[in-house]
């Protein structure tokens, strides 16, 4: 990482020197700390670089595999994100977070690359997901998981377990439990995959992620509560077979 984050920050001065005569823009809707990270990036600083290409990196990565063919694609598609992050970093206004303008960079060349790999039924399908009517074969919840008869029909017969703070620590006790929440994150299609990643592994808020994703907070809390529960099978499922 730290070689492909200095292979990123020797094209910076360059494009400093580039747009030396760019006003820095307003951040007034950022941290304060985030208005510091950004001053030392517009100053050429490559240890602020280095951190946020390790910061992020690994995200772009899993999120840009959602929409192209393979891993060696999306390292493209992602160093290609991080040098428009260099190139235009003078003429970022702070609207959103630096994350989420990154992460926002990232998703447009992603499409554009999905798009020239002629990948266009994939998009349509992601397009086209319905949030309010699954399909058939695309339950988010097992019906076997529900009580089919008698006086609580409908109910749960075996409750999920909460998702919550202590979680992620739970599953850390286990790395193959870990492994298998990471391929069953891998496996989701791209619209789940990304409100996920940017929501449970980011921690963007909601209103950014609508924002970014272009999608209304309802979709959002569908998608995520999909996403969510698909995960959580998938544990479930691993931790039932080591019984």
């Amino acid at each position: 990482m730290n070689a492909v984050a200095t292979t990123y920050t020797e094209s910076l001065g360059q494009a400093r020197s580039m747009s030396r005569k760019a006003q820095p823009a307003k951040t007034s809707s950022l941290t304060k700390t985030e208005d510091q990270l950004i001053a030392r990036l517009r100053r050429g600083d490559e240890g602020a670089f280095d951190a946020l290409v390790n910061q992020h990196h690994g995200a772009l990565i899993r999120m840009a595999m959602g929409y192209v063919a393979d891993r060696e694609v999306a390292e493209e598609v992602v160093q290609d994100t991080w040098m428009a992050v260099i190139e235009s970093l003078d003429r970022f206004e702070g609207r959103s977070s630096l994350r989420t303008w990154i992460f926002g960079i990232m998703i447009h060349k992603a499409k554009d690359r999905g798009v020239r790999e002629k990948r266009h039924t994939t998009f349509s399908a992601f397009e086209s997901y319905d949030d309010d009517n699954d399909k058939a074969n695309d339950k988010a919840v097992d019906p076997s998981r529900f009580l089919q008869s008698g006086e609580w029909t409908g109910h749960w017969a075996f409750p999920p377990q909460p998702w919550d703070d202590q979680t992620p620590e739970k599953l850390l006790a286990s790395q193959q439990a870990v492994n298998a929440m990471n391929q069953a994150i891998e496996a989701l299609p791209a619209t789940l995959k990304e409100v996920l990643i940017l929501r449970d592994v980011e921690g963007v808020e909601a209103k950014e992620v609508c924002e970014l994703l272009k999608i209304t907070e309802t979709n959002l809390y569908v998608r995520l509560h999909r996403a969510r529960e698909r995960v959580r099978v998938a544990v479930e499922t691993y931790l039932e077979g080591k019984k």
